[in-house]
């Protein structure tokens, strides 16, 4: 039987109503992928970059490469279906339908109001456009495992697939697109921390195993 790991999608910030999406999700479904941008310059295009001979001419091959920001993609799966068998008043009457809320209140604009407090900004605060300047969104944390990491959630697709004789859903797929927030705060620092100790493991282990 294959294990199944509780992920949580936090919203960090003073918000009204605060933001907080508990889910289980096989981590083998979760999608990594981090992309360089280059830009050649006066190197050869079709040559993908300058000539070198040496390790210390590497920055100059590198010159024009870009690193972009990680992003994620994850597979949850919503389901109702015990809390309903169990009698769970919420989930008798609303299945999961005030989770896929959560994930669409994530999405949206957020306009600041007395104390910090934030809210939507549908709810009449904010303009007609999705993030004016007195608007913006969501941080969130991402937790699974060890890792703790800042996200922007930049895109939300949820399948609704059983339904309630009202028509609310019980149960539903959602894919979530995420990006990471890689600039000077502590849980990116952290995570950072957490790479490079795990790199080292890494290469002592290939070190000791005589592979070089």
């Amino acid at each position: 039987m294959l294990n199944i790991t509780k992920g949580m999608l936090i919203e960090y910030a003073l918000s009204i109503p605060p933001l907080v999406l508990v889910f289980e999700f096989n981590p083998e479904s979760l999608t990594r992928t981090r992309t360089i941008t280059m830009r050649t310059g006066n190197a050869p295009a079709t040559r993908g970059g300058y000539d070198f001979t040496l390790p210390t001419e590497t920055p100059r091959v590198s010159q024009g490469v870009t690193v972009q920001p990680e992003s994620f993609s994850i597979d949850i799966l919503l389901d109702a279906t015990d809390r309903m068998n169990e009698a769970e008043p919420i989930a008798t009457v609303f299945g999961v339908e005030p989770e896929l809320d959560t994930l669409r209140s994530m999405v949206e604009p957020k306009s600041q109001g007395p104390g910090g407090l934030q809210t939507l900004s549908s709810l009449g605060l904010g303009g007609q456009r999705a993030f004016q300047r007195s608007e913006s969104a969501s941080v969130l944390l991402l937790v699974w495992g060890t890792h703790i990491l800042p996200v922007f959630m930049t895109s939300v697709i949820i399948a609704e697939q059983a339904h309630l004789p009202s028509l609310v859903p019980y149960r539903a797929k959602a894919t979530l697109a995420m990006q990471v927030i890689e600039g000077n705060n502590p849980f990116y620092t952290v995570e950072k921390v957490r790479q490079v100790v795990g790199a080292a493991l890494n290469t002592g282990r290939t070190v000791i195993g005589g592979i070089f």
